[in-house]
């Protein structure tokens, strides 16, 4: 019995002291590379093994490093990570530096100030210019839509329309909810031109907000502050909560040429439109007008003052009197045709849309200056006939170095804005759309009133009135859109001009002029800020 445990206790001892030599221990000390301060729950760990452990209060520790171990690898929030080879070295004193990559990013507060995101006493969120720009939408507002939490973007359905920007639900019943708009530190006008009557639902046309004048590939960020803390500093405009956009400066030392182009094409979904039913044609009832002064014999005449369907029911063997007998110039005047429903439904009307968004940068810089020149050009072709919209924007941006602690810079954006037969909203006349889903006879054919106009230009149309001289309420939507269009302008204007003396490391004084005019209507802001 003696001998067996002698001989377990030899065996014991020859593992332990095996194990031993395949394993050496190492020690050291981790601290901050700025502050030399000690670094506690640093991870240290044999690369490509799971053995570690992490520092202590004091920043030590004590690794036991298993043979073939050859480097350590030291990790911390916050911290870059740093590899060491081992070699035959037993202590690591290792200063590890701050990663601003890994720290939260900064965001671009009021006033232009910038900040990391964990010293912020709110909420704010960030998108980056190349989220913006992957779709080419002619608004940059609307690509905003599902990218931040609690804003919610109201988009339109019509060519070059206004966006509504609500930022945490609404704040007033009867006041105005917007976001306040400010570019590099410039609060800018997101207001509409839009008269009274289109704004409560009447007639009119929608000619968008100021801001779809900004240029998506001139934008570095956005930042969407929220609330009262975040939006102080620009008072009663910014209650509703800020849109901070931040546009692409140069850089030093460098040239880049940049070139985006995209085409988008759109066409209406018939899924979601108006489905007219093919069994009763125009009329508020059953019945028929008479054949007088509408030709050689008796027939019915379809009541062209009635602008619905509900009248008699389609017969193929029935011939009938209908809108393209009284014009003069249709092949078909004064003769009766069959009774049935149109083959070409108002859906015919609608084409198929265009956007096209082309733009060239020039960006970069000497060794004190930096500059940022850009020229975007958006040509936007409408679902409806003889709809478009053409925008030009130019954009210039650039700094000076003028000594070790005065630096000036200054901004330019200028976009034009030139619109033709934009959509017509509301309950109008020249809303086309309001007609084909609420006045209208199916035995009407879209591309007969579209020959009609092109014929001679006039109003020919399918409601006319009792004595033959035109149209009661419905014009030809042709004539509409080529005759009766709106026709508008836009020159939107904004920039700065700043200069800021470097004091101290910690503190700065910056002085701005800024400007921000739009159709002639100007505001002037003057701010000297001490960050």
């Amino acid at each position: 019995m003696k001998k067996l445990l002698l001989l377990s206790f030899l065996l014991v001892s020859v593992l332990v002291q095996q194990a031993m030599a395949q394993s050496r221990a190492v020690t050291g000390k981790v601290t901050d590379a700025a502050t030399n301060q000690p670094l506690p729950g640093v991870s240290v760990l044999v690369k490509g093994t799971t053995v570690g452990t992490a520092t202590g209060v004091d920043g030590s520790f004590t690794l036991n490093v298993p043979e073939g171990g050859t480097t350590l690898v030291f990790r911390y929030i916050s911290y870059k990570t740093v590899e060491r080879a081992i070699g035959n070295q037993s202590t690591f004193n290792v200063a590890l530096e701050t990663d601003a990559k890994q720290l939260d990013e900064v965001v671009v507060t009021a006033l232009g100030i910038e900040r990391n995101r964990n010293e912020l006493a709110y909420s704010a969120q960030e998108v980056s210019g190349e989220q913006l720009t992957r779709a080419r939408n002619e608004n940059v507002v609307n690509s905003l839509s599902g990218k931040v939490a609690g804003l919610d973007i109201r988009t339109n359905n019509t060519m070059g329309g206004s966006t509504n920007v609500i930022i945490r639900g609404y704040s007033s019943l009867t006041g105005n909810n917007q976001a306040l708009f400010v570019i590099d530190g410039v609060p800018v006008s997101n207001a509409n031109n839009n008269g009274t009557n289109q704004s409560i639902g009447r007639g009119g046309a929608d000619y968008g907000n100021a801001a779809a004048d900004l240029n998506p590939d001139n934008i570095e960020s956005v930042n969407v502050l929220k609330g009262a803390a975040a939006t102080a500093l620009y008072g009663s405009r910014a209650s509703n909560g800020v849109i901070m956009i931040t546009t692409k400066k140069g850089a030093k030392n460098a040239l880049n040429i940049a070139v985006n182009s995209g085409v988008t094409w759109s066409n209406i979904d018939k899924t979601t439109y108006v489905r007219y039913q093919k069994e009763y044609g125009g009329g508020y009832f059953q019945g028929f007008r008479t054949s007088k002064d509408l030709g050689s014999g008796v027939a019915p005449v379809v009541r062209f003052q009635d602008d619905a369907s509900y009248g008699p029911k389609f017969d193929p063997n029935l011939m009938v009197y209908q809108w393209d007998a009284i014009d003069p110039l249709h092949p078909n005047f004064g003769k009766t045709r069959p009774w049935v429903a149109a083959e070409n439904d108002p859906t015919t009307f609608f084409e198929t849309g265009v956007n096209s968004n082309q733009s060239i940068v020039v960006s970069g810089g000497g060794d004190k200056t930096t500059f940022n020149l850009g020229y975007t050009r958006n040509d936007i072709k409408g679902n409806l006939p003889n709809s478009t919209i053409d925008k030009d924007m130019f954009n210039f941006s650039s700094s000076y170095e003028a000594t070790e602690k005065l630096t000036v810079s200054a901004s330019g954006n200028y976009t034009r804005t030139v619109g033709i037969g934009r959509y017509g909203t509301g309950y109008s006349g020249n809303n086309p759309n309001q007609q084909f889903r609420q006045w209208f006879q199916t035995n009407v054919d879209m591309k007969e009133q579209e020959e009609a106009y092109f014929r001679n230009r006039q109003n020919i149309t399918w409601n006319w009135n009792s004595s033959n001289t035109g149209p009661i309420y419905s014009d030809n939507p042709y004539w509409t859109q080529y005759e009766n269009f709106s026709n508008d302008s836009r020159d939107n204007l904004y920039g700065y001009a700043t200069a800021t003396y470097k004091i101290t490391d910690w503190l700065s004084a910056m002085g701005r002029a800024t400007f921000n005019t739009t159709n002639g209507r100007k505001s002037v802001l003057l701010l000297v800020v001490l960050v």
